[in-house]
Protein backbone atom coordinates (compact mmCIF):
# COMPACT_ATOMS: atom_id res chain seq x y z
CA UNK A 1 0.00 0.00 0.00
CA UNK A 2 1.46 3.40 -1.35
CA UNK A 3 0.87 6.81 0.39
CA UNK A 4 -1.31 8.76 -1.55
CA UNK A 5 -0.87 12.38 -1.35
CA UNK A 6 -3.94 14.60 -2.31
CA UNK A 7 -2.86 18.42 -3.48
CA UNK A 8 -5.54 18.89 -5.95
CA UNK A 9 -9.56 18.14 -6.84
CA UNK A 10 -10.82 18.75 -10.03
CA UNK A 11 -14.32 18.60 -11.62
CA UNK A 12 -18.04 19.87 -12.06
CA UNK A 13 -20.16 20.48 -9.05
CA UNK A 14 -23.39 19.69 -6.94
CA UNK A 15 -25.46 21.35 -4.90
CA UNK A 16 -27.41 20.23 -1.78
CA UNK A 17 -29.02 23.38 -1.01
CA UNK A 18 -29.81 23.43 3.18
CA UNK A 19 -28.17 23.71 6.45
CA UNK A 20 -28.49 20.73 9.51
CA UNK A 21 -28.62 18.52 6.62
CA UNK A 22 -27.75 15.02 8.88
CA UNK A 23 -26.41 11.45 8.37
CA UNK A 24 -29.50 9.49 8.94
CA UNK A 25 -30.99 11.83 5.69
CA UNK A 26 -27.59 11.52 3.90
CA UNK A 27 -27.83 7.38 4.20
CA UNK A 28 -31.09 6.23 6.24
CA UNK A 29 -30.31 3.69 8.88
CA UNK A 30 -31.99 0.88 7.36
CA UNK A 31 -29.51 0.88 4.66
CA UNK A 32 -26.82 0.11 7.39
CA UNK A 33 -27.02 -3.19 7.58
CA UNK A 34 -23.79 -4.19 5.18
CA UNK A 35 -20.86 -5.67 5.77
CA UNK A 36 -18.81 -3.51 3.48
CA UNK A 37 -19.18 0.02 2.57
CA UNK A 38 -19.50 -1.21 -1.05
CA UNK A 39 -22.46 -0.05 -3.00
CA UNK A 40 -23.68 2.90 -0.12
CA UNK A 41 -23.66 5.77 -3.13
CA UNK A 42 -26.79 4.29 -4.69
CA UNK A 43 -28.70 5.22 -1.37
CA UNK A 44 -27.32 8.48 -0.73
CA UNK A 45 -30.34 11.11 0.33
CA UNK A 46 -32.43 7.61 -0.73
CA UNK A 47 -35.43 9.31 0.89
CA UNK A 48 -35.49 12.56 -1.15
CA UNK A 49 -34.44 11.05 -4.34
CA UNK A 50 -37.90 8.94 -4.35
CA UNK A 51 -39.73 12.18 -3.53
CA UNK A 52 -42.76 11.95 -5.08
CA UNK A 53 -43.22 15.72 -6.40
CA UNK A 54 -41.31 14.31 -9.56
CA UNK A 55 -38.44 16.91 -9.36
CA UNK A 56 -35.60 15.41 -10.03
CA UNK A 57 -32.83 15.42 -6.38
CA UNK A 58 -29.84 16.83 -8.18
CA UNK A 59 -28.22 13.39 -7.37
CA UNK A 60 -29.81 12.30 -10.53
CA UNK A 61 -30.90 14.67 -12.24
CA UNK A 62 -28.45 14.17 -15.37
CA UNK A 63 -26.69 18.12 -15.53
CA UNK A 64 -24.99 17.16 -11.88
CA UNK A 65 -25.38 13.39 -11.07
CA UNK A 66 -21.76 12.33 -10.24
CA UNK A 67 -20.23 15.32 -10.60
CA UNK A 68 -17.34 15.12 -7.28
CA UNK A 69 -17.88 18.07 -6.01
CA UNK A 70 -20.47 18.82 -3.52
CA UNK A 71 -21.32 22.42 -2.42
CA UNK A 72 -23.30 22.55 0.80
CA UNK A 73 -24.10 25.04 3.38
CA UNK A 74 -23.93 25.29 7.25
CA UNK A 75 -23.91 21.99 9.52
CA UNK A 76 -23.88 19.94 6.74
CA UNK A 77 -23.11 15.99 8.66
CA UNK A 78 -24.91 16.73 11.89
CA UNK A 79 -26.72 13.89 14.14
CA UNK A 80 -25.12 10.85 14.12
CA UNK A 81 -21.66 9.97 13.87
CA UNK A 82 -22.13 7.02 11.51
CA UNK A 83 -19.07 6.76 9.06
CA UNK A 84 -21.46 5.18 6.50
CA UNK A 85 -22.67 9.00 5.66
CA UNK A 86 -19.18 9.65 4.09
CA UNK A 87 -18.24 6.27 2.91
CA UNK A 88 -21.84 6.73 1.24
CA UNK A 89 -20.83 9.95 -0.12
CA UNK A 90 -17.44 8.68 -1.09
CA UNK A 91 -19.30 5.45 -3.18
CA UNK A 92 -21.50 7.49 -5.57
CA UNK A 93 -18.24 9.76 -6.27
CA UNK A 94 -17.96 12.88 -3.86
CA UNK A 95 -13.95 13.32 -3.77
CA UNK A 96 -14.31 16.87 -1.86
CA UNK A 97 -17.43 18.93 0.16
CA UNK A 98 -17.39 22.52 0.27
CA UNK A 99 -19.67 23.96 2.44
CA UNK A 100 -20.30 26.82 5.05
CA UNK A 101 -19.85 25.00 8.36
CA UNK A 102 -19.40 20.82 9.01
CA UNK A 103 -20.33 18.75 11.55
CA UNK A 104 -16.86 17.83 13.44
CA UNK A 105 -16.94 13.53 13.30
CA UNK A 106 -18.54 13.68 10.21
CA UNK A 107 -15.40 16.08 8.52
CA UNK A 108 -13.32 13.49 10.74
CA UNK A 109 -14.45 10.44 9.13
CA UNK A 110 -14.59 12.13 5.86
CA UNK A 111 -10.67 13.08 6.23
CA UNK A 112 -9.63 9.59 6.61
CA UNK A 113 -11.00 8.64 3.23
CA UNK A 114 -9.19 11.79 1.41
CA UNK A 115 -12.30 13.71 1.24
CA UNK A 116 -11.58 17.46 2.46
CA UNK A 117 -14.32 19.17 4.01
CA UNK A 118 -13.73 22.81 3.09
CA UNK A 119 -15.35 26.18 4.17
CA UNK A 120 -15.78 29.26 2.73
CA UNK A 121 -17.94 31.90 3.92
CA UNK A 122 -21.87 31.94 3.45
CA UNK A 123 -21.90 34.78 0.67
CA UNK A 124 -19.19 33.02 -0.97
CA UNK A 125 -20.84 29.67 -0.92
CA UNK A 126 -24.18 31.20 -2.43
CA UNK A 127 -22.26 32.45 -5.65
CA UNK A 128 -20.36 29.25 -6.12
CA UNK A 129 -23.79 27.00 -5.71
CA UNK A 130 -25.44 29.75 -8.02
CA UNK A 131 -22.55 29.01 -10.43
CA UNK A 132 -22.92 25.33 -10.44
CA UNK A 133 -26.96 25.26 -10.71
CA UNK A 134 -27.22 28.22 -13.64
CA UNK A 135 -23.74 26.61 -15.78
CA UNK A 136 -23.53 22.93 -14.78
CA UNK A 137 -20.48 22.48 -16.81
CA UNK A 138 -18.35 24.84 -14.87
CA UNK A 139 -15.39 22.87 -13.98
CA UNK A 140 -13.94 23.76 -10.02
CA UNK A 141 -10.53 23.33 -8.86
CA UNK A 142 -9.75 22.66 -4.91
CA UNK A 143 -5.90 23.12 -4.68
CA UNK A 144 -5.49 21.83 -1.34
CA UNK A 145 -1.61 23.05 -1.62
CA UNK A 146 -2.44 27.05 -2.11
CA UNK A 147 -5.70 26.83 0.25
CA UNK A 148 -8.55 27.95 -3.01
CA UNK A 149 -11.32 27.13 -4.61
CA UNK A 150 -11.82 28.17 -8.33
CA UNK A 151 -14.69 28.60 -10.30
CA UNK A 152 -15.37 30.93 -13.31
CA UNK A 153 -12.02 32.96 -13.23
CA UNK A 154 -13.11 33.27 -9.32
CA UNK A 155 -11.10 32.12 -6.19
CA UNK A 156 -12.08 31.86 -3.21
CA UNK A 157 -9.56 31.43 0.35
CA UNK A 158 -11.00 27.75 1.82
CA UNK A 159 -10.43 27.23 5.81
CA UNK A 160 -9.92 23.77 7.13
CA UNK A 161 -8.10 22.50 9.94
CA UNK A 162 -3.99 22.79 9.01
CA UNK A 163 -3.15 19.13 10.26
CA UNK A 164 -5.71 18.09 8.20
CA UNK A 165 -4.37 19.78 5.09
CA UNK A 166 -0.62 18.98 5.90
CA UNK A 167 -1.99 15.05 6.04
CA UNK A 168 -3.37 15.43 2.53
CA UNK A 169 -0.58 17.00 1.38
CA UNK A 170 1.92 14.72 2.43
CA UNK A 171 0.02 10.94 2.07
CA UNK A 172 -0.42 10.43 5.88
CA UNK A 173 -4.42 10.96 5.41
CA UNK A 174 -4.55 7.51 5.05
CA UNK A 175 -3.86 5.48 7.97
CA UNK A 176 -3.62 2.11 6.71
CA UNK A 177 -1.04 3.21 4.34
CA UNK A 178 1.29 4.94 6.87
CA UNK A 179 1.06 1.65 8.76
CA UNK A 180 2.02 -0.49 5.83
CA UNK A 181 4.60 1.45 4.65
CA UNK A 182 6.15 1.15 8.18
CA UNK A 183 5.53 -2.19 8.50
CA UNK A 184 9.26 -3.00 9.22
CA UNK A 185 9.87 -0.90 11.86
CA UNK A 186 6.91 -2.22 13.21
CA UNK A 187 7.76 -5.93 13.01
CA UNK A 188 10.83 -4.80 14.82
CA UNK A 189 9.35 -3.19 17.90
CA UNK A 190 6.84 -5.74 18.29
CA UNK A 191 9.85 -8.86 18.14
CA UNK A 192 11.68 -6.68 21.15
CA UNK A 193 8.14 -7.04 23.01
CA UNK A 194 8.50 -9.23 25.88
CA UNK A 195 4.49 -10.10 26.01
CA UNK A 196 4.99 -10.86 22.19
CA UNK A 197 8.38 -13.16 22.31
CA UNK A 198 7.71 -16.45 20.72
Amino acid sequence: MIMRAIERISGKGIVIRGNDIDTDRIIPARFMKCVSFDGLGAFVFNDERSDESGKKHPFDDSRWAGNPVLVTNSNFGCGSSREHAPQALKDYGIRAIIGETFAQIFAGNCFSLGIPALSLEKAEIAILQALIETKPDTAILVDIKKKIVSADASNWDFSMPESQRKALLDGTWDSMAVLAAAEKEIAELASSLPYLAG
